[in-house]
């Protein structure tokens, strides 16, 4: 060979993948905060002419929920800038930030409430009896949170979204957090003389759940961006990837950083040992273009080339 190898370009449907991912997460989220927006505002409507603790804490708690679901939708579109000088790796980590920050973010909110309405628990003075036929409004919202998980959790898997995925367990929470109340508003209306104290401890309830939600949250989403093993899976891709490649005889150490819309890869291959560098060098590029093509959320992938030698491992 008597001039440097071409780079291996990669097909347009690599870049077409990850704008694919952005507009499916971004529309999900978009959906989500219709949703719960609707949710919030017939919910304050019926606290506003009836009143309810219970009732007034989940829609407290899915309104928090909207705000992070729109910080969210700033922290994709940072998060799908491609690299530059000052972040070579790229800005991928902008997704497990938000998560993080989000989840903290519900643990403060939930301790508020869960001391504000134990506050008024301790201090119940009031026998207000609460609307027999006020539980419908939560059940009906239970409904149409759950609805919303299960389309954001197959978005979720499918972009492979960490953030994405702590997002639609907020709504499993909230479908929860809305179960409660209409519980709570149920045994109200069961039981009026007792009426205002289960509405408190449903109240309580929700406080305590938005708690372990932000715990979770922010644990999952500290671990990616703390470079916790990707699943198994991930590496299998690689690994199959690499072998596809012609003169690839055998696959080593691979390594792998996986966050938010971006993941780099660091594979060792094995090849002939009489091979020439250049030669080398082009199955490396083959190798580096074949793996961006099955996981296209790849941003960069090191290649270090062994000599292949049979029963050395």
């Amino acid at each position: 060979m008597t001039k440097f190898p071409k780079p291996v370009t990669l097909p347009h449907t690599v870049q077409q993948a990850r704008r694919i991912r952005k507009r499916d997460v971004t529309k999900s989220v978009k959906i989500g905060v219709i949703i719960r927006l609707f949710i919030v505002v017939v919910e304050l409507v019926a606290v506003s002419l009836y009143g309810s603790s219970a009732l007034f804490m989940d829609a407290i708690a899915t309104g928090v929920d909207i705000v992070s679901s729109l910080l969210l939708l700033i922290f994709i579109k940072m998060a799908d800038k491609p690299p530059d000088t000052n972040h070579p790796y790229g800005h991928g980590r902008f997704e497990p930030l938000a998560g993080l920050q989000l989840g903290i973010f519900l643990i403060f909110m939930g301790g508020s409430m869960l001391f504000q309405q134990s506050f008024e628990l301790y201090h119940q003075q009031t026998n207000e009896v609460i609307n027999p036929y006020l539980w419908i409004i939560p059940t009906l919202g239970v409904v149409c949170l759950e609805l919303t998980y299960r389309y954001l959790m197959k978005i979720a898997n499918k972009s492979n979204s960490v953030a994405l995925l702590s997002e639609a367990a907020h709504y499993r929470v909230d479908a929860v957090s809305s179960l409660f109340a209409a519980i709570a508003l149920m045994g109200a209306a069961y039981f009026p003389v007792w009426s205002p104290l289960i509405d408190h401890f449903g109240a309580i309830t929700i406080a305590i759940l938005m708690i372990g939600l932000g715990g979770t949250s922010a644990w999952e989403n500290m671990h990616q961006l703390m470079d916790r093993k990707p699943k198994k899976a991930f590496f299998q891709r690689v690994k199959k990837a690499a072998a596809k490649v012609p003169g690839v005889l055998d696959t080593e150490k691979i390594r792998i950083q996986n966050y938010g819309p971006d993941a780099h890869v660091s594979i060792d291959i094995e090849v002939d040992p009489q091979l020439s560098v250049d030669k080398a060098h082009e199955i490396s590029q083959h190798v580096r273009a074949e793996i961006q093509k099955e996981w296209p959320a790849v941003r960069d992938v090191i290649v270090h080339i062994e000599p292949y030698y049979e029963n050395d491992h």
